[in-house]
């Protein structure tokens, strides 16, 4: 249906004929001529009369019509259509990445290239949270201290780009996986509605930050946070020698990995802890995590808008027009 924004402005619609109709009539004096004889002048004074008192109607039909048009442009009509439901099922996903030094090993691998942990998460991370419509996704970075870069909103590219801007170890070197807990707790405390959902991937054990794991994965099984937890990291990394490949051996890059910790974590508070030795177990893992059953939220409804005051305008340009050029053609006089 057609809504006015601005309806208190159609009352402007008879200003015309009020200005008109309260309008002092001008009077006009003019010098007079003394003549004997008055047959000589009556046919063109009545011709001149007849031409000044008569005015076209439709002269004044277009101009009622453009200034209705006007008013109307003014009131600022639109196009209410019918109320349309937004999705009322999601999820509330908290994201908490490591970004520590150990995150720049390059012992994963991506387009059959090794690069660094952190490339692969953030490859990976980006497919899933393209896929999070609907649902509210925040994000928090940690190393050495844990940092909020995206709140709990439905806005993901924001969140997607904040990721793909993050560089290692930004945060500092070591890892504080409980203080990341604590500050997702509390962030996801703020929403009290539905089930909340904490995913951390580290490569790590804790090793900063003043809240130990396990204290804050009760504190957030106590909150009902559910916590998934990823280890991230090859267990297999060959290292060149002196000699290069000659004397090249093998390593376990993912040695530093509490995984004792990280299982504890997912148990205490519901969750599952899962492994990523490449880059596709953490895709399958991703795949895993998105069957999570979705919260139930308040329906959301809206009514789409569509701006009509360009009609009543272009109308009342198009009568002004036609009046211009009436009048320069002279039909305007008639």
């Amino acid at each position: 249906m057609i809504e006015w924004v601005w309806p208190q402005l159609l009352a402007l619609a008879p200003a015309p004929l009020l200005v008109r109709w309260l309008a002092p009539a001008l009077s006009h004096s003019q010098a007079a001529l003394w003549v004997p004889d008055l047959a000589a002048f009556s046919l063109k004074g009545q011709e001149g009369l007849s031409r000044g008192r008569r005015r076209p109607r439709w002269l004044l039909f277009i101009l009622w019509l453009a200034w209705l048009g006007l008013v109307a442009a003014a009131a600022r009509p639109q196009w209410t259509g019918e109320p349309v439901s937004l999705p009322s099922t999601g999820r509330d996903l908290m994201l908490a990445v490591d970004i520590s030094g150990s995150m720049g090993t390059e012992d994963m691998q991506l387009q059959d290239q090794f690069v660094d942990r952190l490339a692969v998460v953030k490859q990976v991370v980006t497919d899933f949270i393209g896929q999070r419509q609907g649902d509210r996704v925040g994000l928090i970075l940690f190393g050495a201290n844990a940092y909020l870069q995206a709140p709990l909103t439905f806005d993901l590219a924001t969140v997607n780009q904040l990721l793909q801007e993050a560089p290692v170890g930004i945060a500092g070197g070591k890892t504080a996986i409980g203080d990341a807990i604590g500050l997702a707790v509390k962030r996801l405390r703020e929403h009290t509605a539905g089930e909340r959902v904490l995913i951390l991937l580290t490569d790590g054990a804790n090793n900063a930050g003043e809240v130990p794991p396990i204290k804050a994965a009760e504190l957030a099984g106590a909150d009902q946070v559910r916590i998934h937890t990823i280890g991230v990291g090859a267990d297999e990394m060959r290292l060149p020698g002196i000699f290069g490949a000659l004397g090249s051996r093998l390593v376990n890059p993912s040695a530093e990995l509490d995984e004792e910790t990280l299982t504890a974590i997912a148990a205490a508070t519901g969750g599952r802890y899962f492994r990523a030795r490449n880059t596709q177990q953490l895709l399958e893992i991703y795949d895993i995590i998105d069957a999570l059953e979705p919260i139930e939220q308040d329906p959301e409804t809206y009514r789409p808008v569509a701006a009509l005051h360009h009609w009543p305008l272009a109308g009342a340009w198009l009568l002004i027009c036609l009046l211009v050029f009436l009048r320069w053609r002279g039909l305007g006089d008639a």
